[in-house]
Protein backbone atom coordinates (compact mmCIF):
# COMPACT_ATOMS: atom_id res chain seq x y z
CA UNK A 1 0.00 0.00 0.00
CA UNK A 2 1.38 3.24 -1.09
CA UNK A 3 0.35 6.55 0.26
CA UNK A 4 0.26 9.47 -1.63
CA UNK A 5 -0.68 13.46 -1.58
CA UNK A 6 -1.88 15.51 -4.39
CA UNK A 7 -3.46 19.36 -3.57
CA UNK A 8 -3.58 18.86 0.31
CA UNK A 9 -5.71 15.64 -0.40
CA UNK A 10 -4.39 11.92 1.06
CA UNK A 11 -4.69 9.14 -1.21
CA UNK A 12 -4.11 5.17 -0.93
CA UNK A 13 -2.84 3.29 -3.70
CA UNK A 14 -3.36 -0.70 -3.43
CA UNK A 15 -3.37 -3.43 -6.24
CA UNK A 16 -5.64 -4.09 -8.02
CA UNK A 17 -6.41 -7.62 -7.27
CA UNK A 18 -6.71 -6.15 -3.95
CA UNK A 19 -9.31 -3.67 -4.63
CA UNK A 20 -11.25 -6.22 -6.45
CA UNK A 21 -11.51 -8.32 -3.12
CA UNK A 22 -12.85 -5.32 -1.41
CA UNK A 23 -14.73 -4.00 -3.69
CA UNK A 24 -17.20 -7.45 -3.19
CA UNK A 25 -18.51 -7.28 -0.10
CA UNK A 26 -19.11 -3.31 -0.49
CA UNK A 27 -21.21 -4.35 -3.34
CA UNK A 28 -23.44 -6.78 -1.64
CA UNK A 29 -23.98 -3.97 1.36
CA UNK A 30 -25.64 -1.50 -1.24
CA UNK A 31 -29.37 -1.70 -1.23
CA UNK A 32 -30.90 0.27 -3.61
CA UNK A 33 -33.27 3.16 -2.15
CA UNK A 34 -36.42 2.29 -4.32
CA UNK A 35 -37.19 -1.03 -6.32
CA UNK A 36 -40.01 -0.19 -8.88
CA UNK A 37 -42.53 -3.07 -10.15
CA UNK A 38 -42.06 -2.89 -14.23
CA UNK A 39 -45.02 -0.30 -14.66
CA UNK A 40 -43.99 1.80 -12.15
CA UNK A 41 -40.15 1.75 -14.05
CA UNK A 42 -42.10 2.12 -17.19
CA UNK A 43 -44.19 5.44 -15.97
CA UNK A 44 -41.29 6.61 -14.27
CA UNK A 45 -38.69 6.26 -17.44
CA UNK A 46 -41.82 8.01 -19.56
CA UNK A 47 -42.37 11.19 -17.25
CA UNK A 48 -38.06 11.59 -17.51
CA UNK A 49 -38.11 11.00 -21.16
CA UNK A 50 -40.88 13.52 -21.70
CA UNK A 51 -39.23 15.72 -19.06
CA UNK A 52 -35.60 15.61 -21.02
CA UNK A 53 -37.35 15.95 -24.28
CA UNK A 54 -38.84 19.61 -23.36
CA UNK A 55 -35.07 20.54 -21.96
CA UNK A 56 -33.89 19.71 -25.12
CA UNK A 57 -36.20 21.19 -27.21
CA UNK A 58 -35.16 24.37 -29.32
Amino acid sequence: MTHITIENKKYVLIPEENYQELKKPAALKHHPEKTFSIAEASAQSKKLIRKWSAENSY
